[in-house]
């Protein structure tokens, strides 16, 4: 599969370097070592300054593949390692260039010299050819470009920090990157947007493919419903489980058939606190019910005390195959967070999208050439991973259930979004009776993890559901084991 950028090709190549040698169990530590000098092996730099630099950002990436943090770049004895989904290559973010406040051509040279009174840190002087900011004193506090009058001061501000809507991410004085771990909601969007590639999400590939390779594991991967497209407009769900199988995991189950009842476990939810005038939330994008946990704790009693559909497909496997190591694989970074302190029912690993495709790759599958296996989720289970699918979902099981009750729900796409429509439902001023929040703009199909552009995806998905609004969810799921399942979320 074509990465989109150099960054991810980087990630990619780790990835899958990683994956090749954990297949063929050559994981020791001379082999570990010499995959930065393979993917590099020539002393001309590719991107960065020299291959030195890029070596050792190679050497982070392969720890953050194994499921390892990546190491400080100095002081390692006073510096604590964090363990959070979302990290920080310390290496590959110290080259960043950017100084977030810039003075541009359009500075006058004027007498008020409103900037330079603005600055409280000694950081702007005049000169001849205008104003001037040393960068060594500068606190970024933004007062200079606020006070001039001709806005000649440019606010670069780092993509990454640009990117975090729940501001958990900090510039040090050391100029690297921070992530505030009590803010931050692991949506990925900055690792996603970070144009050096200097912040990733730990892997747990080696785990998963070492117990794939333990032929005495019952491995069952549960791909999530974003999966439709991303490995190719003609790499159907049932093309895909077929795939997975050729991977080496024994049982394939659609999360897709979790959303279903989800979807029907919510909209009984719905029913009840509408007749009883009471708001609530959806609980399946794990960074939109962080959000609420760390943001908007007053909120949690309005969350849907329903699992989200991973934790939904997870508890009837466990049902049905009490010792299996299930694989969770989807675009999104949070959802390692929520298996990692989720509630009852979690994964044993979370893969993205990103890293299956390096798996794929290593073991020269294409799912696009699979065979098709027969599948039986409904449509509206699939759309839970475009933004409204899961409305839709909810909805449409509202009215199979024969309330015609007037219900109005809130389509949130993006944290912005997700992020305004909660501060209304804070001081109960929101309209509608039930907020969708997701997390990434789009839905699922656009998390960090993704590896296809979101107009292949839309189009892939909008040809898979076509034709099929006849689909019954409460039909399906008649008489079906998933009827037995658990399906109330924990709170605490």
């Amino acid at each position: 599969m074509e990465r989109n950028t150099d960054t991810r090709q980087m990630k990619y190549e780790a990835l899958r370097a990683v994956a090749e040698l954990a297949f063929n169990d050559g994981l020791n530590e001379e082999n570990i070592d010499n995959i930065p000098f393979k993917i590099i092996p020539t002393a001309t730099p590719r991107f960065r300054c020299c291959v030195y630099k890029e070596r050792e950002i190679i050497r982070q990436r392969v720890r953050l593949a194994m499921g390892k943090p990546p190491l400080p770049i100095h002081n390692v004895e006073n510096i604590e390692v964090k363990s959070n989904t979302i990290q920080v290559i310390p290496a590959a973010c110290e080259g960043c260039p950017i100084n977030r406040f810039q003075v541009t051509e359009n500075c006058q040279k004027c007498m008020a010299k409103s900037c330079q009174s603005a600055c409280a840190f000694g950081a702007i002087t005049i000169t001849g050819r205008g104003a001037y900011i040393d960068q060594t004193k500068c606190r970024e506090c933004g007062k200079c470009a606020e006070a001039c009058p001709y806005h000649a001061i440019a606010d670069l501000m780092r993509p990454c920090k640009r990117s975090c809507d729940v501001g958990a991410i900090t510039i040090g004085g050391d100029k690297l990157a921070t992530i505030d771990e009590s803010k931050c909601v692991s949506c990925g969007h900055c690792a996603a947007a970070c144009p050096f590639g200097a912040i990733s999400d730990m892997s747990q590939i080696t785990e998963v493919i070492n117990k794939i390779n333990d032929k005495n594991t019952t491995t069952v991967a549960i791909p999530a419903p974003a999966v439709e497209g991303q490995f190719g407009a003609e790499a159907t769900i049932g093309r895909m489980i077929t795939a997975l199988k050729e991977l080496g995991f024994d049982e394939v189950v659609e999360v897709a058939l979790g959303a279903d009842a989800v979807a029907y476990n919510e909209a009984q939810e719905l029913i009840e606190n509408h007749e009883k005038g009471e708001k609530m939330t959806t609980s399946c994008c794990p960074a939109f019910v962080t959000l609420i946990r760390k943001h908007y704790p007053k909120l949690v009693d309005k969350m849907s005390n329903t699992v989200s559909p991973m934790v939904a497909t997870v508890r009837w496997i466990r049902e049905n195959i009490p010792n299996a190591y299930i694989v969770f694989i989807g675009p999104c970074m949070a959802k390692k967070e929520e298996a990692k302190f989720g509630v009852e029912g979690s994964p044993d690993a979370v893969m993205t999208f990103e890293e299956l495709n390096a798996m794929f790759d290593s073991r020269r599958i294409d799912p696009s050439n699979c065979q098709e296996t027969p599948t039986e989720a409904t449509s509206y289970g699939r759309r839970f991973s475009g933004a409204g699918g899961v409305t839709e979902a909810v909805m449409k099981a509202v009215k199979e259930m024969g309330c015609t009750d007037p219900i109005k729900a809130k389509g949130c796409s993006g944290l912005k979004e997700c992020k305004v429509a909660l501060a209304m439902l804070n001081v109960n001023k929101l309209p509608e009776d039930i907020i969708e929040g997701m997390a990434c703009e789009g839905g699922c199909m656009a998390g960090p993890g993704s590896i296809a552009p979101m107009t292949q995806l839309k189009t892939a998905r909008m040809k898979k559901i076509k034709g099929k609004e006849d689909d019954n969810i409460t039909e399906m799921l008649n008489g079906h084991e998933f009827m037995s399942v658990d399906m109330e979320r924990d709170h605490e």
